[in-house]
């Protein structure tokens, strides 16, 4: 049953773990070591340079479920490189420790040398092998890419939109693996207490992976979305001034008479054909035109050509059907 309890930054820290001792792993990723007395959350978290709100987002979301995908898209002050060094963490606490313990702990509580016991320990390897895939792709693709909008530094085509989110294949690999223990595999009294320790790790750390999965899903993405869209802003305010400061041009390659006529017509709202006939042209010749348009502005948009259109004195404001 959920706690429901929203915790705040004057909360006690240990008020959390006494509440829920899940907290433990999430202070491990987040950087925060024990030790840390009758200290506020915000005390903690500042003596661990962690930023506070964010720590908090992740909490109350693991513990209650509070937050919504919503909320954090437009939520400006979760830091997106605490989020980062979270998710980080956490991947390396799961791949380095966590999944070679419970390796291990197989090892000791099944009979390797049967086929049943090769059959227990091939499903857990498969299940690692796709855990270690999906956050092995998060840190070679998703993670620079993120680094990279942080830094407003140019991105590839890339997006948070093509990430992939879910986990159903090493969660099918997992029921099976959990199934064949719990129903087939034999064990005298003595392995059977160390086999039953070993299935209540794998349950545990089954959940924990479900609540990674969702705070990647719930605040991570969401607040990716965000920093893509303040990119994107960002762009076009820097493409706008190119056209107030450099006449349009950030290359250095000018704009010929027959581009300007076609930008015109564009923002008189022909179609190729109209523009082709209006300027005595092919419709060939005025795909191209377009794409050589695009290619010196930088500017792909009807909205983004008119502002061209408007600051350059190609068109007068009046003249323009917003």
């Amino acid at each position: 049953m959920k706690n429901m309890k929203i915790y705040e930054a004057d909360d006690k820290m240990i008020s959390l773990i006494k509440d829920d001792y899940n907290i433990l792993q999430s202070l491990g990723s987040f950087g925060i070591n024990l030790g840390f007395g009758d200290k506020t959350v915000r005390e903690t978290c500042e003596m661990n340079d962690v930023d506070t709100y964010t720590f908090l987002a992740v909490v109350n979301y693991t513990i209650n479920g509070q937050g919504s995908e919503s909320r954090h898209e437009d939520d400006e002050q979760l830091s997106v490189p605490t989020l980062m060094h979270y998710l980080k963490a956490s991947h390396e606490y799961y791949l380095d420790f966590q999944l070679p313990f419970i390796r291990r702990e197989l090892e000791e509580s099944i009979d390797a040398a049967t086929h049943l016991g090769q059959l227990i320990l091939r499903f857990y390897d498969e299940y690692a092998r796709e855990i270690r895939r999906h956050m092995m792709y998060e840190e070679k693709t998703l993670f620079p890419y993120v680094q990279a909008l942080l830094e407003q530094r140019p991105v590839n085509d890339y997006s948070i939109e093509t990430f992939s989110k879910h986990h159903e294949s090493a969660d099918r690999k997992l029921r099976e693996l959990k199934l064949l223990i719990i129903k087939y595999l034999p064990a005298n009294a003595h392995l059977n207490n160390k086999l039953t320790a070993t299935l209540y790790d794998i349950y545990n750390n089954e959940e924990w992976l479900m609540l990674h999965a969702q705070v990647e899903d719930n605040i991570f993405v969401p607040a990716i979305r965000r920093l893509e869209r303040l990119t994107k802003q960002q762009d076009v305010t820097k493409n706008i001034s190119t056209m107030v400061f450099k006449n349009g041009t950030d290359s250095g390659e000018a704009l010929s008479e027959r581009e300007k006529d076609v930008i015109v017509s564009l923002v008189q709202g022909m179609q190729n054909k109209e523009i082709a006939d209006h300027l005595c042209i092919s419709v060939n010749t005025v795909i191209t035109h377009r794409r050589n348009i695009a290619r010196k502005l930088q500017i792909h948009s009807p909205a983004g050509l008119t502002i061209y259109a408007i600051v350059n004195g190609l068109v007068d404001i009046t003249s323009v059907k917003l």
